[in-house]
């Protein structure tokens, strides 16, 4: 990582404070979730930031993946999952925040359990741990409320213009002796009332580009251009090619989709259908120190 990295690092984290704090201000129960992601990808913008995936707005079991689309009519409820990613030149700041929306009691003990599980894995994540260690670190703290952490989700590295990269940081101990290396980690826990395992469940609407391909039809190539220049490979939203392009732009991205060139995400939903909490935030682990980019916490 060199000198420049890391302070794009250090500034998209700033940013993303700003954005989270500003996000908690304008989300209530019954608030469309399309007025909030675009408010919330608009704010990121203003402050001088560039979307580095599109605001996911997950609401009890789905535990990821779900961005409104163009004309989503879905109101905010229940437990909501709120995770943003911003880029300064391709470095990327990953956190994300759960909120009660019902006053529910369980709700409430669901985002202590995940955020207690975030704290105990930025105290415990340094250079030279092993991804077995933090992931053990979680689990106790999730397994203390008598909730399971979400396995087959976890937390990752951060690279240049790639939100998932190299390691994957498990949310209970999976045996890993791999260490934390010199890097980005964007660490997530996810606790659940239900099972700990998520499926594959609709098409969210958020895809990657993958490779370029041969396609007949003009406007996928178009909008081929315009990912490469906006996105690179990080994930967008058909919301965003629907606002560029119009609404025929959807029927481009099922061609490209069916020819291999784009990636769509689904959904991932928990198995038994119970709400699952999610906490986050970016830390950069140097070879003196652990920093804390997308919140304000010491280790």
């Amino acid at each position: 990582m060199d000198s420049q990295y890391i302070n794009d690092l250090r500034k998209a984290g700033k940013i993303h404070q700003q954005v989270k704090e500003y996000a908690k201000s304008i989300i209530k129960k019954g608030v469309p979730l399309l007025e909030i992601a675009e408010k919330i990808e608009a704010k990121l913008h203003e402050l001088g930031a560039k979307t580095a995936f599109p605001v996911n707005l997950s609401i009890n079991e789905i535990a990821a993946h779900y961005t409104p689309s163009h004309d989503d009519t879905t109101l905010a409820r229940g437990l909501l999952k709120v995770d943003i990613g911003i880029s300064i030149n391709g470095a990327i700041a990953d956190s994300a925040f759960s909120l009660d929306l019902e006053n529910d009691k369980s709700n409430e003990m669901l985002i202590k359990a995940s955020r207690d599980g975030l704290e105990a894995a930025m105290h415990a994540a340094k250079l030279g741990i092993t991804l077995g260690e933090v992931g053990r670190a979680i689990h106790k703290e999730i397994g203390k409320y008598g909730f399971s952490p979400i396995k087959n989700l976890c937390g990752h590295q951060v690279n240049k213009y790639v939100v998932h990269a190299g390691q994957t940081v498990p949310n209970y101990d999976n045996g890993s002796n791999e260490e934390m290396v010199e890097s980005g980690y964007a660490i997530e826990p996810f606790a659940t009332t239900g099972s700990g395992i998520v499926y594959e469940g609709k098409p969210s609407g958020i895809y990657r580009f993958i490779q370029r391909k041969a396609i007949r039809d003009s406007l996928a190539r178009e909008i081929i251009v315009f990912i490469e220049q906006e996105f690179r490979t990080m994930p967008f939203a058909s919301r965003w090619l629907v606002r560029k392009f119009g609404t025929k732009a959807l029927l481009s991205l099922s061609l490209m989709e069916k020819a291999g060139i784009l990636y769509q995400y689904p959904q991932l939903i928990e198995k038994s259908r119970e709400p699952v909490a999610q906490s986050e935030n970016t830390l950069l682990i140097l070879k003196d120190m652990t920093e804390v980019l997308t919140e304000d916490f010491r280790v």
